[in-house]
């Protein structure tokens, strides 16, 4: 396995990268993430889930070996939507895709009711951060992929249902993620297999599928999760992940968001299959991404640690973007995962 630099050894860079872990338990290559390159921000799956206690205790592993070494305490992620995304089987409580919670005729009842019982499981096993809701604006019976996690094609109903679950989450201390900027909606290919185009104008784009991250954005939602997406009208030359005119020009300065951007996985094939995945890490970074998730390779996160790195060194303007990046996960760890 590789060994870190001193630029490595030193930085703050560790804190701006949220990994996965192969098992159970703590295993010696989590544990060297903390220790050695000093990672305080995990995310579970299916792989790690064995009984509420198991889980509970992960958790509680994880918040040791990061207090050990000196670290804040650790955002530990799931991705618990329901239905068709749930990493939590039962004895946790099993609900529907978002559609057909959004589609209930209380729809605002049947999803305070899926946010206080996620919130509370959650909790129970140590996780602090769920990376929902989906605030994609998807119409139904098009193709598109996105359409059963999506709570729906208007704009205002989405919006409004999905801050609702926001704050649900949120005032119980689970801190939500609203996905995926600018918007999945309109994709017919799933990015964890292939790139995605979306051809839509940006007048367009601006209109209905920002509207639901603006309202996330003013219910004061924790974090925004980007989109492995090349949108034609926007950037023809970069998913949105990986850039700047879309998350600093679009995200930042025309929105005004400053909470935490984190990145789907890296390891998606809309990133993995377009070249090297640890440029991708750095050119997510630098395009104004906060947190960069890679959910499998141990390797493959060092690696992009390392090239962030060296980067950073020699550019001051990336060294106040890594400071900017740290208060702004420093801020969302200190209201989220304090215990």
């Amino acid at each position: 396995m590789a060994t870190p630099d001193s630029s490595q050894q030193i930085s703050p860079l560790g804190q701006l990268f949220m990994v996965g872990l192969p098992g159970v338990t703590l295993d010696d290559s989590t544990r060297r993430l903390i220790e050695v390159f000093r990672i305080n921000n995990f995310i579970y799956f299916k792989r790690n889930v064995e009984s509420p206690g198991q889980l509970k205790k992960l958790s509680d592993d994880l918040y040791k070996a990061c207090a050990r070494n000196n670290l804040g305490p650790p955002l530990i992620a799931i991705d618990q939507e329901g239905g068709s995304v749930t990493r939590l089987a039962p004895p946790f409580t099993q609900f529907p895709d978002a559609r057909v919670l959004a589609q209930d005729e209380n729809p605002e009842n049947a999803l305070s009711e899926y946010a206080r019982v996620c919130s509370r499981e959650l909790t129970g096993i140590g996780v602090n951060y769920n990376l929902a809701p989906v605030m994609d604006v998807c119409k139904a019976g098009a193709g598109y992929f996105m359409e059963k996690r999506s709570l729906g094609g208007d704009p205002e109903l989405v919006g409004r249902l999905g801050i609702h679950v926001i704050r649900e989450m949120q005032t119980r201390g689970i801190a939500a993620c609203a996905k995926h900027f600018p918007g999945l909606g309109a994709a017919v290919v799933d990015p964890h297999l292939e790139l995605p185009y979306v051809v839509k104008a940006e007048p367009d784009i601006r209109a209905q599928d920002i509207l639901p991250f603006q309202q996330s954005i003013a219910a004061g939602v924790a974090s925004i999760m980007t989109s492995h997406t090349i949108y034609q009208y926007l950037d023809p030359e970069n998913p949105a992940t990986l850039s700047k005119k879309i998350l600093t020009g679009m995200l930042r300065n025309d929105l005004g968001y400053d909470g935490v951007v984190i990145t789907d996985d890296l390891e998606m094939g809309a990133i993995e299959k377009e070249g090297d995945l640890g440029q991708a890490a750095l050119q997510a970074f630098t395009a104004g991404a906060d947190l960069l998730l890679i959910c499998f390779s141990h390797e493959k996160v060092i690696d992009a640690l390392g090239k962030t790195a060296r980067a950073i060194a020699g550019n001051p303007d990336l060294q106040t973007r890594m400071q900017e990046s740290v208060r702004r996960v420093t801020a969302m760890r200190d209201t989220f995962a304090q215990r």
